[in-house]
Parts: C-alpha cells; sequence; structure tokens
C-alpha cells in the first residue's frame, strides 16, 4: 500500500519539487503552505508522514507541531530548515520531531530519511482481511469477531467499516467529519449520534474497560484514534 506524505513548505517551487520526487518513490504527496493548512490537512487523516519547514506563515513549525502532538497525533515528522543552530534542533526533538535535516540538503539523503521513518512504522492495515489486537481478532471478509473474553459476534456493515477505517490508519486521528462521510456519505446530526453509538458497541466488546479505552479511543473535538 503506497503511503502518504504531507510537505508543509512555504517555498512553492521547492515544495512542488519535494512531491515530485516523493512520487517517483511511488509515494502519494501533497502541498500545503502555512501552517493552518498543514494542521488542517492532518486532522483529516490518512498522513503517514510529515516533512515540516519551520519559517511557515500562519504559525511556524514549532507550533504545528506542539499542536500535533497535543491533540496526540504520533504521525512521524521529519523538520526541513534552514534554521541549524543547536537551540532549533534541541526545541524540535523536544516537541517530538522525529528527525530534522537542514537545507540546504542532499535530496537522496532526505529520500533515506524518509524511508527509515516509514520503515519504522509499520503500513497501514487498511487492506488487510484479518485484523488482530489484544486477544481480539476481526475478520472483515465475513465481518465475523472473536473478542477477547472468547465470545464471537457478527458485526454490523457500519461496525466493520468503521473499524477498518480506523485500524487502517492506527495510531493517528481520523476526524469526526472524515468518519461520518466515509459511514454514511452525510455529515446530519442524526448519523453523528448514530456514530457514538457504533463507537460505544465496538468498546463494550473489544475494550478490557469501555469506559477507559485503550484502543479506541475519541480525541475530544477532533475524531477517534485507533491504537492496536
Amino acid at each position: 500500500m503506497s503511503r502518504w506524505i504531507l510537505v508543509a513548505e512555504d517555498q512553492r517551487t521547492l515544495g512542488e519539487m519535494l512531491c515530485d520526487n516523493l512520487s517517483v518513490e511511488s509515494y502519494h504527496a501533497e502541498h500545503v503552505m502555512t501552517g493552518p493548512k498543514a494542521l488542517e490537512r492532518m486532522a483529516r487523516g490518512g498522513i503517514d508522514l510529515l516533512i515540516l519547514d519551520i519559517m511557515l506563515p500562519g504559525l511556524d513549525g514549532f507550533e504545528v507541531l506542539r499542536q500535533l502532538r497535543a491533540r496526540g497525533d504520533q504521525t512521524p515528522v521529519l523538520i526541513l530548515s534552514a534554521r541549524s543552530g543547536d537551540d532549533d534542533r534541541i526545541r524540535g526533538l523536544e516537541l517530538h520531531a522525529d528527525d530534522y535535516l537542514t537545507k540546504p540538503f542532499n535530496l537522496r539523503e532526505l529520500l533515506l530519511r524518509v524511508d527509515a521513518l516509514l520503515r519504522r512504522r509499520p503500513a497501514p492495515t487498511a487492506g488487510a482481511d484479518v485484523l488482530t489486537f489484544d486477544g481480539n481478532a476481526v475478520d472483515f471478509r465475513t465481518m465475523l469477531a472473536t473478542c477477547r473474553s472468547g465470545e464471537q459476534v457478527t458485526l454490523t456493515a457500519t461496525e466493520t467499516k468503521l473499524l477498518k477505517l480506523l485500524a487502517g490508519h492506527a495510531g493517528t486521528v481520523v476526524t469526526r467529519k472524515t468518519v461520518v462521510e466515509h459511514l454514511f456519505g452525510s455529515s446530519a446530526a442524526t448519523t453523528v449520534r448514530t456514530l457514538d453509538n457504533v463507537v460505544l458497541r465496538l468498546r463494550k466488546l473489544f475494550e478490557e474497560d469501555p469506559a477507559e479505552p485503550k484502543h479506541l479511543q475519541t480525541v475530544r473535538g477532533v475524531g477517534f484514534r485507533f491504537t492496536p
């Protein structure tokens, strides 16, 4: 499965060049030019790696990274910046960046670092037929689940689609709007209420303590995150 990379870079030519070269390496690449746009795109989910410039308009890269980590987004982040001072490197690492590369840079080195970061992160499992986690097993083909208790249940089509969507973006936040549109094709209030009920049932089936979920987590004000 191809991996999705977001390039947050305020220089249009450089951003487009990076996306072109990432595409040659068989990645899907998107380009945004401001801090708010980077946060907005990350909130929609589905990004496997963020290449983040520091000198972004609107919000600088450090603030983008701080907000991402504050809302629980653990997507790998490679900082790409002309600021090479020790203070900037240390600040980036303190904010839980995964790597820091200074400009000007060698393109081959950047691509190798991208590959290394993505190899650390398991590939999305959206296309997998069977999901296993914490004593649970779900067969997406038959919609049959074996729960940690040993109980076997048949999931509804909506429950199966939701679990497969979140598992396919494990560790990242998928926005409520994205989930609702994926499941129901609408953002109507009634479908939002239905979504909450679906999540509650899945927690009752698969969580050791549904009131304190470890796997199907709500990120308040944003959406949901599946942690295997």
